[in-house]
């Protein structure tokens, strides 16, 4: 009898690091472990820094600066406190994300806080020139409207074309900001060094600024800087995620302000014979 060929033991599976893309937002409060697990004490090489980020800067490691997490800690819980004020007030937030890791952390968490947002390219004016803008909201609504009711089957298959890229092209840039009717009253925004145009025009009309604020850029531009890793996908969707929910918990905390305002007490309403 032939002898069996000896097998080969079946290698140990390969253990898979989650992708950043499925990287769980771990609930309750921000800490010290999430910041670390999403990468958040990453910053630049040290010959890209910013000097104005020396105060926030806990040590160098193989040429990389390592951001002091300590003070990111209470810097975003100092910046959420803040959001959810804000919003508790009446006010509407813009989140601002326009580079690739940003897009679609930003568009998701605007839609779950009903947040306006900005993640294609920022347009000049959007603040600064805000009827301009708000004309080009106009004409794109017009349009969709148009299309809503039939009229672009009235007219030729080139000119529907065009209109149907017109809106396309319209909706690229306006969709987050379509029913911004108004000025925001706070801005949140990833990579200052990348929107530095939203960063200059919030300054110019005197809206306040949080954002995530890596070791290249300049804190004294923001009202409320959060030091932290605004290049890794984790990092932006740990740091999102905390500025959605505390602008959730501003609007939640408007709404049972509202309540009690509405309320009339039982024994008022009852009149004496």
């Amino acid at each position: 009898m032939a002898t069996p060929a000896p097998t080969t033991p079946e290698a140990p599976p390969v253990e898979q690091r989650p992708s950043p893309q499925s990287f769980l937002i771990p609930e309750g409060p921000i800490t010290m472990k999430s910041l670390l697990e999403a990468g958040v004490h990453f910053g630049h090489q040290k010959r890209r820094w910013n000097p104005k980020m020396k105060q926030y800067i806990f040590a160098h490691r193989n040429g990389i600066h390592i951001i002091d997490l300590q003070k990111t800690l209470r810097m975003v819980e100092d910046a959420a406190r803040f959001m959810t004020e804000t919003v508790a007030q009446g006010a509407k937030v813009l989140l601002v994300g326009t580079k690739k890791q940003a897009h679609d952390t930003i568009t998701s968490e605007a839609e779950r806080s009903g947040s306006f947002y900005v993640t294609t390219r920022w347009l000049g004016g959007t603040l600064t020139n805000f009827k301009t803008i708000q004309s080009r909201i106009d004409y794109l609504v017009e349009l969709e409207t148009r299309k809503a009711k039939g009229d672009f089957a009235r007219v030729t298959k080139r000119e529907s074309l065009k209109l149907q890229a017109r809106i396309e092209r319209l909706n690229r840039h306006l969709s987050g900001i379509k029913e911004m009717t108004e000025m925001p009253g706070l801005l949140f925004i990833v990579d200052i060094g990348k929107e530095h145009i939203a960063v200059a025009e919030a300054r110019k009309v005197g809206i306040p600024i949080i954002a995530l604020v890596d070791s290249d850029c300049d804190p004294d531009l923001i009202d409320y800087p959060i030091p932290g890793n605004d290049d890794a996908i984790r990092s932006i969707k740990l740091i999102t995620n905390k500025m959605a929910s505390a602008i959730i918990e501003g609007q939640n905390q408007r709404i049972a302000l509202e309540t009690e305002e509405v309320e009339i007490p039982i024994e008022d309403t009852i009149q004496e014979p």
